[in-house]
């Protein structure tokens, strides 16, 4: 029987962590084995998951006995597997599911780019146009369109689960609209117009991505008479004039691109003009390692990077922003409350 408990010493530690890949190996594998799926309440052998998922007993065996070393299932004295807090996320129809991005974080492509991060920390750049001659989001949808599928699914996922606690920690009384910039499908300003029945919302991201907005901002649905759609890049211009833009994740590229995006929301919103962003942080979070292995990744694939709450604010300030609260979301997201000055 295996278990999740055991501190072992450095020595060892150091072994499990550069074996890390085998970890996330094995949970692609449950992934997209369904296993978790697969796995009821009632605890199951290996034979009897091995019959429902259409694999190998003893592989399978191997493979459950490993992930339940991080608490990833449970071994049973009786050699049956049973659910664990984070065995049941790997199910899609879990509420919380992380299945969508335990896929996204394992892809091919990343299997790729890892080995490359002394490179991309000696020269500062992304690996993965060396490696695939595109830049990452062009090679997503021109040569792996599989991976963006993935990409998408973990992508509305995470917007879903984290749009209700953004609608809840913010107070837009008295506002009468709001902008949700690079909001991806709509999901932040669909739960905010649910909070707010008497507000305006828009939502604005690139053509490809807003044509798969919500239904329920789009004709017919039952937003859609306070919702506007509408294409752009937010790096180019802000069309939009709101009294609030969120800004949700999306301050990631390089450098100049988000200060590009933080100077068109100023320009577009003019004085007084509320701006709230919101960000993981790589200093001081309960999630730190979760948010400093996005903050490497982010520097392989895009050439971008996690903040710190300091340099976020630096970036804030600099775009010409007044910076006020900053409030956790969750404990991996981060609310910085801010003020175009008159």
């Amino acid at each position: 029987m295996t278990s999740a408990e055991t501190a072992p010493p450095p020595p060892m530690r150091l072994r499990e962590l550069v074996f890390g890949a085998a970890c996330a190996a094995a949970v692609r594998a449950a992934a997209r084995l369904g296993v978790a799926d697969a796995l009821d309440d009632t605890p199951m052998t290996a034979e009897e998951l091995a019959a429902a998922v259409k694999t190998e007993p003893k592989p399978l065996r191997r493979l459950l006995r490993a992930l339940s070393c991080y608490g990833v299932f449970d071994e049973r004295p009786d050699g049956a597997f049973a659910h664990t807090d984070m065995s049941r996320l790997l199910r899609e129809d879990d509420p919380n599911s992380l299945r969508a991005i335990a896929l996204w974080c394992t892809e091919p492509w990343t299997w790729d780019a890892w080995p490359r991060l002394d490179e991309a920390v000696r020269t500062g750049d992304n690996v993965v146009e060396g490696l695939y001659g595109k830049e990452f989001f062009t090679y997503l949808n021109e040569d792996a369109p599989e991976s963006a599928d993935v990409f998408n699914r973990a992508m509305t996922r995470s917007s879903e689960q984290s749009a209700r606690e953004v609608a809840a920690l913010l107070d837009l009384s008295g506002a009468k609209s709001v902008a949700d910039v690079g909001g991806g499908q709509g999901h932040v300003v669909a739960c905010l117009l649910d909070k707010y029945p008497a507000m305006r919302g828009t939502l604005l991201d690139l053509p490809r991505v807003v044509e798969n907005a919500l239904p329920r901002l789009r004709e017919g649905g039952d937003l859609a008479d306070r919702a506007r759609i509408v294409p752009g890049d937010v790096r180019d211009a802000i069309p939009v004039q709101a009294d609030v833009y969120v800004i949700k994740n999306i301050l990631e590229w390089d450098d100049e691109s988000t200060a590009r995006t933080l100077r068109n929301v100023v320009e577009a919103g003019g004085p007084g003009t509320r701006v709230v962003v919101i960000e993981n942080l790589v200093d001081d979070t309960p999630s730190m390692r979760f948010s400093t292995a996005m903050d490497l990744l982010l520097l392989l694939n895009v050439g971008g990077a996690k903040h710190t709450t300091d340099s976020m604010v630096s970036r804030l300030t600099s775009a010409g922003l007044k910076v006020g609260d900053i409030r956790p979301v969750n404990p991996y997201l981060h609310a910085f409350d801010c003020l175009v000055p008159a």
